[in-house]
């Protein structure tokens, strides 16, 4: 013979069991939508340091380009020198320029991800 299964063994346990399953029920729910806000606020740092790399990149190959020019191997006016220096000075600015760019639009689209998460 099976006995009825019993969920609680005291009588005021079994009288808050539809209140804890209510509980739990709206807990795992609320814990969704943070685990999405989470999520977005990761992308957005995601992106934010692929922009930093590819800033950063520029910068590495720009001071390559200037070293070569300053090396000596070949014979450069000054006047030579500085247009070279000037192009690449020029470089880095509008990188910056660019970076500055996606940092805002970068901070526009996660007030907008979270927004549509509340």
């Amino acid at each position: 013979m099976t006995k009825p299964k019993q969920t609680a063994t005291h009588p005021a346990l079994a009288a808050t069991e539809p209140m804890m399953e209510w509980w739990q029920k709206h807990l795992s729910q609320g814990a969704t939508p943070m685990a999405r806000m989470q999520l977005a606020w990761m992308q957005s740092m995601a992106d934010a340091l692929q922009f930093e790399a590819e800033f950063l990149k520029t910068l590495a190959e720009s001071g390559q380009r200037l070293a070569k020019s300053f090396d000596g191997a070949t014979p450069q006016t000054p006047a030579e020198m500085n247009e070279r220096y000037q192009a690449i000075m020029s470089e880095i600015s509008e990188a910056q320029m660019e970076r500055m760019q996606k940092a805002a639009e970068l901070s526009l689209e996660f007030r907008r991800n979270v927004w549509e998460e509340i």
